[in-house]
């Protein structure tokens, strides 16, 4: 069976995860000091995507919750105003 990360990407990720645990690692635009190993993990593999290196797509699993959350919310208000009416 094929690797699903490349060696590239585990290197990234344990640098990463290095400078975590040391307090060096900032992340994005605002350079906060990133303290969630999962962030940790993001950022290692999105620079090994940036170098090229082997790595899987990211899921767009919030983006659906997301979406079926607002189809929620929409059919409550219409709900509501109907009721509004009535009175």
């Amino acid at each position: 069976m094929a690797r699903k990360y490349s060696r590239k990407a585990s290197k990234k990720v344990g640098r990463a995860m290095r400078e975590r645990k040391r307090g060096t690692l900032r992340s994005g635009r605002s350079g906060r000091k990133v303290k969630s190993r999962k962030q940790a993990i993001a950022i290692g593999l999105s620079e090994a995507r940036r170098e090229g290196a082997k790595v899987p797509k990211k899921t767009a699993r919030r983006a659906s919750s997301k979406k079926s959350a607002s189809k929620t919310r929409k059919a409550g208000r219409t709900k509501k105003s109907s009721r509004k009416s009535k009175r």
